[in-house]
């Protein structure tokens, strides 16, 4: 046999593949010498048997999957954290848009946070990769390209109630056209619109006006009154819910862990900004919140707005806390401190509570521990000015709430089961 010449190697690698690459497989495994091919190198097995599925080649890296979800956000609740929640299960990577002011004001009437507000508690949110800001109410065929190319969207996230726009067409259409949509359970029991009904409710019953002796959305409570106004709410919590928004992680052995009690009402962004800022004082942060009582006896039986429940996952909801009390004591015992390796206890300057005396301070015992610190709270945001911004506009509130009261009637009416949550 001719050694100098390999023609026929190659003819024969190129007419039977199969067959030569068996020899070559069989040379290397007996040991030959590969000199015999002329040259025909035998690759190294781990690289050559991946071909034959026998080794994994190396998987390149998996796709993160993106998706967008939008809303105005607007008096944040625990309906809008859960709807966030399940929109980031369905995906690697949650990107939300937050509606401009003016969108809403002609799709729905006036905000009652603004565009900061809005943007600072859906940021502070635990489920939340990406904010956009001033997305438009309505998926266009131009913002929705933006989305897919320039944002890099696999897929469109909304609830299953309607979103329509004032011409009665649906905000979604062009994206379930486009094969990019998802739809996802709307929690039920809370809405925006439905909060807005609660406060307006409360200076009905109540019969508030800036000359009102008693209890009052503008002004002291009075422990005098003996009228209890009822916020009716429609929730039913569960403790699947509860465990769907906790961390389930408590601190580790030597975590310094700081403390912050409140009723965190009508949950805003001056919340948020104080929970991170006593978030970065320690390794873990322990929120109480108070209960619904102790709520209504400092400050008012229009108090709270949000019942206990709603409240709490309000809270567990934000990216800074850690674990929450629920029905937190108004005092901060000794027993309490122990119990829960307390390391400082922090309160805002910002609070609803400023009639505080000696005799009543509920932070006595950290104080005289050494461990109690107060914080300047970076927005003097309140729950009651918030709701006095509703009180302020009545008119054009209650205008809006009986436009969106119609569509959700309408929805419970019509609504069908839709598994997942």
């Amino acid at each position: 046999m001719d050694y100098e010449s390999n023609s026929w190697i190659w003819e024969g690698v190129y007419y039977y593949p199969h067959l030569f690459g068996g020899l070559m497989l069989t040379a290397a495994l007996l040991g030959l010498s590969t000199s015999y091919f002329a040259g025909v190198g035998v690759p190294s097995l781990p690289f050559f048997w991946s071909d034959f599925g026998i080794f994994p080649k190396k998987k390149c890296g998996k796709k993160r999957i993106r998706v967008y979800m939008d809303g105005c956000f607007d008096l944040m609740h625990y309906g809008h954290a859960n709807a966030l929640r399940q929109a980031k299960a369905l995906g690697d990577e949650l990107v939300v848009g937050v509606v401009s002011d003016e969108e809403i004001i002609a799709n729905k009437g006036p905000p009652v946070l603004s565009m900061v507000e809005r943007l600072a508690l859906v940021s502070g949110l635990k489920w939340v990769d990406e904010v956009i800001s001033n997305a438009p109410y309505e998926i266009t065929e131009q913002f929705m390209n933006s989305l897919f190319n320039e944002h890099k969207i696999d897929y469109i996230i909304h609830g299953d109630d309607p979103c329509l726009l004032p011409d009665g067409t649906d905000a979604y259409a062009l994206a379930k056209k486009a094969g990019r949509y998802k739809q996802i359970k709307r929690t039920e029991g809370v809405s925006s619109t439905d909060i807005v009904g609660r406060i307006l409710s409360s200076v009905r019953d109540t019969k508030v006006n800036l000359d009102c002796n008693g209890t009052s959305l503008h002004g002291e409570p009075q422990k005098g009154s003996e009228s209890k106004v009822a916020h009716v709410s429609q929730f039913l919590p569960t403790s699947r819910r509860i465990v769907q928004f906790s961390n389930g992680k408590g601190p580790a052995p030597n975590a310094r862990v700081v403390y912050i009690d409140g009723a965190f009402d009508l949950f805003h962004a001056g919340h948020v900004e104080i929970l991170k800022s006593a978030r970065q004082l320690g390794d873990f942060l322990l929120v109480g919140i108070h209960t619904d009582q102790t709520v209504s006896e400092h400050r008012g039986n229009q108090y709270p707005i949000m019942h206990l429940h709603e409240r709490s996952l309000s809270v567990l909801a934000s990216r800074y806390v850690d674990e929450v009390i629920i029905g937190a004591p108004w005092e901060v015992t000794n027993d309490m401190i122990i119990t829960f390796n307390i390391s400082l206890v922090v309160h805002g300057t910002v609070a609803e509570n400023s009639l505080l005396t000696a005799e009543s301070d509920p932070y006595k015992v950290p104080k005289s521990m050494g461990i109690f610190r107060l914080l300047e709270s970076p927005k003097d945001i309140t729950t009651t000015s918030v709701a006095q911004r509703i009180v302020a506009n009545h008119d054009a509130y209650t205008k809006r709430n009986a436009k969106k009261a119609a569509s959700e009637k309408k929805y419970y009416v019509e609504k069908k089961y839709v598994s997942g949550d």
